[in-house]
This record gives structure tokens, sequence and C-alpha cells, in this order.
């Protein structure tokens, strides 16, 4: 009677359970199971948010090179040419969209190559197409009319305390030479120059910038950081 008593049933902590409801909990334990098992499991998903990941930089990346090539790119000045409005080592960013729209103007401050020498310069629209350039001294003349040029008025006038002129390129610090003292500024180019007139290889130099040689107008000062700022450009 003893032996089948517990045949029929299971001990489970001092607890008698039937053996068919053992049975049940097996096949729901099976059932829970195959369910899992038709889940995606914690590899897929994992391999989801990969793929996911790759899109995004994917996408970023294509946005870093079409905003580069065609909005906006940064560039690094190097040398004392732009002084002392531009110093070595500040960081720029130029607007390459800007003379798509239109036709550089005086005053701005541009980024172009050079192919000559395989690089970028960075220097000041002085005169667009038609415009006759003279420079005497360290007085600028545009189709014979002087014109102010307030981003070096304070260095000029420091140059003139101490007696100097502060455009001390050349013989007599004329364009070019006695000579060929100006120039018409052909279709299609734009004469640039250094704010430091007298440390600057520009279109004294060079000769005139093409328009397809123009990367674009530095607008942004963004390196060093105590130096963040807009470019101011002056026009006539």
């Amino acid at each position: 009677m003893d032996s089948q008593q517990r045949n029929d049933g299971l001990e489970t902590d001092g607890v008698r359970e039937p053996a068919e409801t053992h049975a049940e909990a097996d096949r729901q334990l099976q059932s829970r199971t195959a369910a899992h098992a038709a889940r995606p499991g914690k590899q897929s998903v994992a391999y989801k948010e990969l793929v996911e990941w790759i899109k995004a930089l994917v996408i970023a990346v294509v946005l870093v090179f079409l905003i580069r090539q065609f909005l906006f790119s940064p560039f690094i000045v190097d040398g004392p040419s732009m002084q002392p409005n531009f110093e070595t080592g500040e960081r720029l960013i130029v607007n390459k969209i800007i003379y798509a729209i239109r036709e550089p103007e005086f005053g701005e401050v541009v980024v172009f190559d050079v192919p000559e020498q395989g690089r970028k310069f960075i220097k000041r629209v002085i005169g667009v197409p038609g415009d006759t350039i003279r420079l005497e001294g360290d007085d600028l003349y545009i189709n014979d009319k002087k014109v102010d040029e307030p981003y070096i008025k304070e260095a000029v006038e420091a140059a003139h305390a101490k007696g100097e002129l502060y455009n001390k390129v050349g013989p007599d610090s004329n364009y070019p030479n006695d000579m060929n003292p100006e120039m018409t500024v052909p279709d299609g180019m734009i004469f640039a120059m250094g704010d430091n007139r007298s440390n600057s290889s520009d279109s004294r130099v060079i000769g005139f910038v093409k328009d397809e040689e123009i990367v674009g107008r530095a607008d942004l000062i963004f390196w060093p950081l105590n130096k963040i700022e807009f470019i101011k450009h002056w026009t006539k």
C-alpha cells in the first residue's frame, strides 16, 4: 500500500503533486522554450543596431564631404601677409558658395589657389574687373580716386609715426614699378593684396587671380577660441 502511494505522486518540498500536474508543467515549459526560440535573438538585435550605426556614419561622412566640397571649408592661415588682421595658425571657415551667386567685391578677404606654387593664399580683394589700380606710397587709387582702407589704418598711422612707409615694396613703393605704375583688372579676374603690404606675395608679384582659382570668402575665425568672430569685410 505504501509502495502504491509513493508511485501515485511526487514529493516537492514536502507537498505531494499528482503526476499529471508535473506533466502539464513540462508541456508549458516546452511551449515557452519554443516561443522564446521563435523570437529574434540578442545577436540579431545587435546586428540591426550595428547596421543602423553604419548607415548613420555613412550619411554623416557624405554630408561632411558635400558641405566641404560645395558650401564651406576650413583654412589655416600660414604666414604674416595678412597681419595685423590675421595671424599664423588661425583657423577660418571659407564660404565656397557665395561667389557662385555673385562676384567678389572690394575689401572682401578671399582664399584662392595658386597653381604655380601648389598652395592656397589668403588676401584681400582690391580690384575687380574694369578697375584701374595705382598705389602711391601708402595711398591706394582705384580709377584715379583715392580709396580709404580702414582695415590697415592703424598700421599705416603707426608706420608714419616712425617716419616710415607702411608699403615698402619696390624702390619707391609704387605698383609695381615706375615703368608700369598702374594696371587695369581684366574680365574674369581680381587684383588681390595682403594687408601686410611690405611682406606679402600677392597680385603685385603673382599677377591677377582668375575667378576659377578663387576658393571662397573667409567668413569666420573659429580658432583659437578666444578669437572666435565673424570676419568684417570692408567695402568702398
